[in-house]
C-alpha cells in the first residue's frame, strides 16, 4: 500500500498494513487514527518493533516539518525522548516518522488512574504530579513548551520520563529559559486538566516546579485565572465533540434518525443499537412507565442499563418533536459531569428516532450502576447519626465534596431524591439526568440549588437525627439558607 492509498483507508483500515516506505514496514496495530491525515501504530521494520507515525492527506508536508522540528529540539536539548530511528517525505503523498519503541512504557495518565480517586493530593497523586511538573521545569528550562501537555505524552521508561509527541513542541527560546508569560500559560494548560479538588494545592504542587527552574516567580492569581479560563474552554470544546464524528465519539445525523456513540464502545453496542426495543424486552425490567421505559441489559458479559423515553401520543409528541429529547439532555448533561469529575454512570451512545426530523422516541444506554442508593445506605442511621450508630465519616465526606462540586460548577441536578444518589467505588453518583442544568449566573444557581437542597433532605423526616445532621452538614449558598447564629 502507499501512503496515497492509506490516506483513503478511512478510520479502521484492515491490519497488517504492508507500506512501501522506509524500504518496507508493516503497520500491526493502531494507536491513533484521525482519518485521512494521521496515522500511529505499532510496526515492524528492518525485523524490529516501531512506533511510526504516518502523515498523509494535504497537511501531510507542513504536519511532518513540524513534527521533525520538535523532535529535533527536543533532542536538541538533552531531553529524555524515544529516538528518531528514521524519517522520510513521498511528494505529494506524505511523510513518516519511526521512533524507538518503548516496551512496557507506562504512561504518567496510566500511573494518574491508579490513585485519582484517592484524598486529595495524596501521597501517590504527589508522586505522579511531582515527577509530571518536574519534566515540565526542564522543558521550559531548556526553552522549549509542550503545547498539548497532558499527562498522556509522558512516558515512564526505563527509570526515566519521556516527553513524546514532537507534533506539540514548541522551541521558543532553544538553550534559553522560556519567558514568563509562556511559562505561566503552558503551566496553565497542565493544571487546568488535573481534577479542580487540587487547585487549593497547586501552590504546594509548584514546589516540584521551582526546584528544577527558578527563573520566574509565577504570581499564582494569575496562573489560577489562566486554568479557570482554559478550564471553561475545555468544557465548550469537549461539550461540541458529543455532538460531532471525531475520535471520541462517532455520530451519525440524519431525517430518519440521530446516533452518537462513544467510538471505544462502538462495536460492542452495534447490535444493541439496531434492535434497542428487543432489547428492552429481553433484559431485566427496571421501569415500565408511560415516559420511560428501563432495563438492565447485558452485552458480551458487560451489563449496561437502556432507557427508552417514550412518546404517550399525538399531544405528546406535540409537546416534544421540535426540541432535543430527553434522551439527548441525559447525554449531554451525562458528559458533561463525567468530564467534570462528578460520578455519573458513564453515558454510552444516544439514539433518537425521527422522521423527516421530527423527533419520536429516543434511547440512552449507559453503565449499568450496581450501587445502592443513599436512602437504603443511610436508613440504619435514621434515629441515631451520633457515637456508634454514625453514617461512616467517610461517606459524610464524599457527599460533602459532591455537594462543593455541584456549587463550585454551578451545577443543579432538578430531581434530588435519595433514589438518584448511589453509593459505589468509594463515591456518591448521581442518576436520572434528564433536569440537569449547568446555569451560567449565580443567581439562578443559588435557587436551583435551594431547591435541590430541600429536596434532597425531604428524603428524611425534619425530626429525625439524620435529617439534623445533614442539614448542619450540606454547604450552603449565600442567599438559599436561614444563616445559622
Amino acid at each position: 500500500m502507499t501512503l496515497a492509498e492509506l490516506a483513503r483507508a478511512g478510520r479502521s483500515p484492515q491490519l497488517p498494513i504492508r507500506l512501501d516506505i522506509a524500504g518496507g514496514l508493516e503497520l500491526q496495530s493502531l494507536l491513533r487514527v484521525l482519518p485521512g491525515q494521521r496515522y500511529v501504530g505499532v510496526a515492524l521494520w528492518q525485523g524490529r518493533k516501531v512506533l511510526a507515525k504516518l502523515l498523509v492527506g494535504g497537511k501531510a508536508e507542513r504536519h511532518f516539518q513540524r513534527e521533525l522540528a520538535g523532535v529535533q529540539a527536543l533532542h536538541g536539548q538533552a531531553l529524555d525522548s524515544p529516538a528518531l530511528l528514521a524519517e522520510g517525505q513521498q511528494a505529494g503523498q506524505g511523510g513518516w516518522l519511526l521512533f524507538e519503541y518503548l516496551d512496557a512504557a507506562e504512561s504518567l495518565w496510566d500511573a494518574w488512574r491508579q490513585v485519582e480517586r484517592d484524598a486529595p493530593l495524596s501521597d501517590g497523586q504527589q508522586a505522579v504530579l511531582g515527577e509530571a511538573l518536574v519534566t515540565i521545569a526542564r522543558l521550559h528550562l531548556a526553552g522549549l513548551a509542550q503545547e498539548d501537555l497532558h499527562l498522556d505524552n509522558l512516558l515512564r521508561h526505563g527509570g526515566k520520563l519521556h516527553v513524546i509527541d514532537g507534533g506539540g513542541i514548541r522551541a521558543e527560546c532553544p538553550g534559553a529559559p522560556l519567558p514568563r508569560d509562556k511559562a505561566m500559560a503552558n503551566l496553565g494548560v497542565f493544571f487546568a486538566q488535573l481534577p479542580a479538588e487540587l487547585d487549593s494545592y497547586i501552590e504546594e504542587l509548584l514546589v516540584h516546579y521551582l526546584l528544577v527552574n527558578g527563573e520566574h516567580a509565577l504570581p499564582l492569581e494569575a496562573l489560577e485565572k489562566e486554568i479557570a479560563r482554559l478550564r471553561r474552554w475545555r468544557l465548550g470544546d469537549y461539550m461540541k465533540k458529543i455532538a460531532r464524528d471525531c475520535s471520541l465519539f462517532s455520530v451519525v445525523r440524519g431525517a430518519f434518525g440521530l446516533r452518537a456513540v462513544r467510538r471505544d464502545a462502538e462495536s460492542e453496542l452495534d447490535g444493541l443499537l439496531h434492535a434497542p426495543d428487543a432489547a428492552l424486552a429481553q433484559g431485566r425490567s427496571l421501569k415500565q412507565g408511560a415516559t420511560a421505559t428501563v432495563a438492565e441489559v447485558t452485552v458480551d458479559g458487560r451489563r449496561l442499563l437502556v432507557k427508552r423515553y417514550n412518546i404517550k401520543g399525538l399531544l405528546h409528541w406535540l409537546t416534544r418533536f421540535w426540541r432535543p429529547s430527553r434522551a439527548w439532555h441525559s447525554w449531554r448533561e451525562g458528559n458533561r459531569l463525567d468530564f467534570l469529575g462528578i460520578a455519573t454512570p458513564q453515558p454510552l451512545a444516544v439514539f433518537e428516532r425521527r422522521f423527516l426530523w421530527l423527533r419520536g422516541r429516543a434511547y440512552l444506554i449507559t453503565e449499568y450502576l450496581s450501587g445502592q442508593d443513599i436512602i437504603a445506605r443511610f436508613q440504619p442511621y435514621l434515629d441515631d447519626p451520633d457515637g456508634a450508630g454514625a453514617p461512616p465519616e467517610a461517606e459524610l465526606q464524599a457527599l460533602d465534596q459532591l455537594f462543593a462540586a455541584l456549587i463550585r460548577e454551578r451545577i443543579s441536578h432538578g430531581d434530588f431524591k435519595g433514589y438518584n444518589l448511589f453509593w459505589q467505588d468509594g463515591r456518591w453518583t448521581l442518576i436520572d439526568l434528564d433536569a440537569v442544568c449547568q446555569h451560567r449566573s449565580q443567581r439562578s444557581f443559588a435557587q436551583a440549588y435551594a431547591r435541590d437542597r430541600a429536596r434532597f433532605l425531604r428524603n428524611w423526616p425534619a425530626g429525625s437525627a439524620l435529617y439534623q445532621l445533614l442539614d448542619q452538614r450540606l454547604p450552603q449558598v449565600p442567599g438559599t439558607c436561614p444563616e445559622r447564629g
